[in-house]
């Protein structure tokens, strides 16, 4: 087994259902024609996440998401691919539909969404992780000091976004004492914080700092941290598995690059050092993501 870079999390791979299933990388169905053949290729992102996933002009994104797959685009000689904004709640269906050919757009890899759709799942393959981070929250920064642990948030309104693992974690009995609002995206939730109409936003640390780092009125509670890790994936539907394994070993290139911390540092400046080494994924957490039908248990150890 590879033996894990120094700062890197020796983490087990969870799932949504905190159950990883063993498997073997399943053939899955190919189809005949790759989504690189023409060199044109469509990508679903988010337009709504500084640092992340971020539309400032109209066609124009950046963030770390776009980064991560133009390189790895680049590395299957797609040079130019196209950018459009997609909701969370509608990223899987847009890859089902053909609208998109992969999402980036900072999409959890679980279990549900790699089964197969005859199955009951999303019928999607991801490439990833190419980063983990765990559910945290952010404020007001004339209320910082008010939030030390998750008991903090007991009574609050907090604020998530729809089809996100982020929202399925704080409607959970865990936390039947926090209240919930729900809105269409990011960018609602964060303008109803500014305008003191919820209490706190909670969705992935990582989504957070690029938030803090836009608005200078907004802080990320470092201490704040929970759920299980979410491994962001590079999704595309089910049928092109030779496309899959071409990303995902472009991956593995990347992320054991010095390319891989730049670009992430240069995104997301305002992450601590020691969070952008948890987010960080080996090898084994690639290989036991990527192209498959169901997460392997493999993990670095």
């Amino acid at each position: 087994m590879t033996s894990v870079r120094p700062g890197a999390r020796a983490r087990v791979l969870r799932t949504a259902a905190a159950v990883a299933v063993l498997g073997p990388l399943a053939a899955g169905c190919s189809s005949n024609e790759s989504l690189f053949d023409d060199g044109k290729v469509h990508v679903g992102a988010k337009g709504d996440q500084p640092g992340t996933s971020f539309e400032p002009h109209d066609g124009e994104f950046n963030g770390f998401d776009i980064t991560v797959a133009r390189e790895l685009l680049a590395a299957v000689q797609v040079d130019s691919p196209y950018f459009s904004g997609v909701l969370s709640k509608n990223r899987a269906t847009a890859l089902q539909d053909g609208a998109v050919d992969l999402v980036a757009a900072t999409f959890s890899i679980t279990a549900q969404r790699m089964k197969p759709r005859e199955e009951g799942g999303a019928g999607l393959d991801f490439v990833g992780p190419y980063a983990s981070t765990q559910q945290g929250i952010l404020v007001r920064a004339e209320d910082y000091g008010r939030y030390k642990n998750d008991d903090d948030l007991n009574g609050k309104l907090v604020c998530v976004w729809k089809g996100t693992t982020s929202a399925e974690e704080l409607n959970s009995e865990a936390y039947d004492k926090v209240r919930v609002r729900e809105e269409e995206d990011a960018a609602y939730c964060v303008r109803a914080l500014q305008k003191k109409q919820v209490d706190a936003v909670s969705t992935d640390q990582l989504i957070l700092y690029g938030f803090m780092d836009e608005y200078p009125g907004l802080r990320v509670v470092p201490g704040i941290k929970f759920g299980a890790p979410n491994d962001y994936g590079i999704a595309m539907a089910k049928g092109h598995r030779e496309d899959c394994e071409r990303l995902r070993e472009a991956l593995r290139t990347y992320v054991n690059s010095n390319d891989w911390e730049r670009d992430f540092e240069n995104n997301l400046p305002k992450v601590p050092k020691s969070e952008r080494d948890e987010a960080r994924p080996t090898a084994e957490e690639i290989d036991a993501l990527s192209c498959r039908d169901r997460p392997s248990n493999a993990a670095a150890d």
